[in-house]
């Protein structure tokens, strides 16, 4: 028998270990049009995606954040966002 993956137990573990590819405050420095030029003090070899993502706007917690796909100077990719509305960076691991 297999146990109920919705048991309590079960969902007060995942709990404890967070999400999956939480993002995570980032240190960034940015050139002049915003784009990251160092992620962490690593250097942004390439910057391989950008987009925006603007959502729930019409509530009180909207979302508005530019994204970018980067492959650092260690070979690392990340994808790294800058929140408009709190005005912070945030980085997640990149595919």
């Amino acid at each position: 028998m297999v146990a109920d993956s919705g048991s309590a137990r079960a969902v007060r573990a995942a709990g404890r270990l967070g999400r999956l590819n939480e993002p995570r405050a980032a240190l960034v420095e940015p050139h002049a049009d915003g784009a990251p030029r160092l992620v962490n003090r690593l250097s942004v070899e390439l910057i391989r995606e950008e987009w925006r993502v603007v959502d729930r706007w019409w509530t009180e917690e909207p979302v508005n954040r530019r994204y970018f796909e980067v492959v650092l100077e260690s070979g690392q990719n990340l994808v790294v966002f800058h929140d408009d509305e709190g005005g912070r960076w945030f980085s997640q691991r990149g595919a």
